[in-house]
């Protein structure tokens, strides 16, 4: 059993940065465990639009608009939400006083009583990555709980699991940045390619950032990696952990690999087929990669094979990543609202054979756009453009010779529009390629707002 440290806080001054899901669970947790938090977001009570009743009934105290360093007074830690920079003025000048910063990650790491964590992280893949994993100790019935960045706050989930049970964390580089202590048994990195990088600075800090997931392992632990890609296969030379890594491009003497169709898994000298790749339900290459990560991750949680055969023949995939939508008139219509940059959405181009209304476009994070606008020329019928980001990818699609551009002003019209373009056996593909901020409050509200306006047209 891990010894939690619910006393570190009992009696401190904690501030915890930004009202949003993490924020306001570990504000609560806080709290009621004896620590004296206030809690601050930027957003004013009327541009925040939430009832934070809950928070002052607990005693938690509200400090909304304007931050300033008169927050720091007496403060021991500060909490941050991943949606707050690490980076920001106020958090540079705290560390300079010598106060704590840590994430919420963190903060559920120091509450959870057992070892038995698994921790996913990647710039592509997570979600489902991190579901599967979960079912797949859900079908073996072992004590779950699934957390971190899909659902609930981690310190939440952690709250309700004993020492023999296991948590499956999903894990951004926002909340890898502040960590200490944090120490999964098992450890993920599914890919690693330009994103959040007006956040991070530079690739080499992106890197740096998402290796803070094995940074505290040991050669008890285990760290699963994919061959395929430099950047996280060169990470292995880092780690102290026990590493396997997954490819689907060569068989490997040991690690998991697809020969023939298949996924498989050479480890200690015994190699076995675990699945053909035929029988899973969720489309893509990409996801056959997420599907080794997940077998890894369950193998080494010492899973029978049966099970995690079982949940990937069964498994239909995570909302907002590839979902079917509906079929009218022979079109098929796919929710892909997930795919925040470009590199997600080629995987979902990827796992077409072609002929795709593709809608596109959002907040713009400035990442280079070559690869995807190729991909878009040999596979897209039209692309549908709205949001901040349509002027940007008008040009560049233009560049690489896509001839059908449109550009809408609302997801109604884009729906609308591919409704009317789309022919016979063709796919209407929502992929933006971008976050959802500028019209949107995340990404799962564009997609239901896209899955509405799709099942409306019926």
């Amino acid at each position: 059993m891990k010894p939690t440290r619910q006393q570190e806080f009992i009696s401190k001054n904690v501030l915890v940065m930004g009202a949003g899901i993490s924020g306001i669970a570990v504000a609560l947790i806080l709290q009621k465990l004896g620590a004296s938090v206030t809690l601050s977001d930027a957003k004013t009570k009327e541009q925040l639009k939430k009832d934070l009743s809950q928070l002052t009934s607990a005693g938690v105290k509200l400090i909304l608009g304007p931050q300033n360093n008169s927050l720091l007074e007496k403060i021991d830690y500060i909490v941050m939400s991943p949606g707050i920079s690490i980076y920001i003025p106020l958090v540079k000048e705290a560390k300079a006083r010598g106060i704590t910063v840590i994430s919420e990650i963190e903060v559920a790491y120091l509450l959870c009583p057992t070892e038995e964590i698994i921790a996913v992280t990647g710039t592509n893949g997570k979600t489902t990555t991190t579901t599967l994993i979960g079912e797949m100790l859900k079908q073996a019935a072992k004590e779950v709980v699934v957390g971190g960045n899909i659902g609930f706050a981690l310190s939440e989930e952690v709250s309700g699991i004993s020492a023999e049970g296991i948590v499956v964390a999903e894990i951004s580089s926002f909340q890898l940045e502040g960590i200490i202590d944090f120490h999964p048994h098992i450890a993920a990195i599914l890919n690693v390619t330009p994103d959040h990088l007006d956040r991070h600075g530079s690739m080499e800090n992106y890197i740096y950032t998402k290796e803070q997931i094995f940074v505290n392992q040991t050669a008890e632990d285990y760290l699963i990696l994919n061959y395929d890609d430099e950047a996280v296969r060169a990470m292995a030379a880092r780690a102290k952990s026990k590493v396997l890594f997954f490819t689907r491009r060569k068989v490997l003497d040991e690690g998991i690999y697809l020969q023939d169709g298949q996924i498989k898994i050479s480890w200690q000298g015994q190699t076995t087929t675990i699945v053909s790749i035929a029988d899973m339900q969720i489309k893509g290459m990409h996801n056959v990669e997420n599907a080794m990560a997940a077998c890894a991750a369950a193998f080494f949680a010492g899973l029978n094979f049966s099970d995690i055969t079982k949940v990937l023949c069964e498994f239909g995939g995570v909302e907002h990543r590839i979902e079917p939508v509906a079929v009218i008139n022979q079109v098929a219509y796919y929710n892909d609202s997930k795919a925040t940059n470009p590199e997600s959405s080629i995987k979902a181009l990827e796992a077409f054979d072609g002929h795709i209304i593709l809608i596109a476009g959002g907040r713009d994070k400035n990442t280079d756009l070559t690869e995807f606008m190729k991909l878009i020329q040999a596979k897209a019928e039209h692309l549908i453009l709205l949001g901040e980001a349509a002027e940007r990818f008008s040009a560049a699609a233009k560049k690489q010779g896509i001839k059908n551009i449109h550009q809408v002003d609302s997801m109604a019209s884009a729906v609308n529009l591919a409704h009317k373009l789309a022919r016979n056996k063709e796919v209407v593909l929502l992929s933006p390629a971008c976050s959802s901020y500028d019209m949107f409050k995340n990404y799962e509200e564009r997609g239901k707002a896209f899955k509405e306006l799709v099942k409306a047209l019926k």
